[in-house]
């Protein structure tokens, strides 16, 4: 009769199953079956993803426009109404940063309206 060794079981003993390789089966199976369906959900995806992006983009612009109204206001009012020369010279610099940003943040919008389509479904479409 063989003798067995620690690292084997010995003979009257159930063997257990192996975890691990059941996990790392089952891990398996489902990075294989999410490749599968990958392909079909990116379209899908695609399209909800820039139905989100513009509509954050149209909040943002909302919210920027009504803050650089009342911030171009401000500093307009300080222009205008100011007895200090500094005062003038800052307002006038704020005045300059505000209406920069609103452009550029608008003008994304416009870029985006004309860049979108060439990946219009996920891919390059030029």
């Amino acid at each position: 009769m063989r003798k067995h060794t620690d690292k084997e079981n010995p003979p009257n003993e159930k063997r257990r199953p192996d975890y691990m390789r059941i996990i790392y089966t089952a891990s398996l199976l489902l990075t294989l079956l999410a490749c599968n369906i990958q392909p079909v959900l990116a379209a899908n995806m695609w399209d909800k993803a820039n139905e989100i992006m513009k509509d954050v983009y149209n909040q943002i612009i909302l919210i920027s426009t009504i803050a650089a109204v009342v911030t171009a206001s401000v500093a307009l009012l300080m222009m205008n109404f100011s007895k200090s020369g500094k005062t003038v010279d800052e307002s006038r610099a704020w005045l300059k940063r505000i209406v920069i940003t609103w452009a550029i943040l608008n003008g994304l919008g416009f870029i985006m309206a004309y860049i979108t389509p060439f990946f219009a479904g996920g891919k390059w479409n030029g």
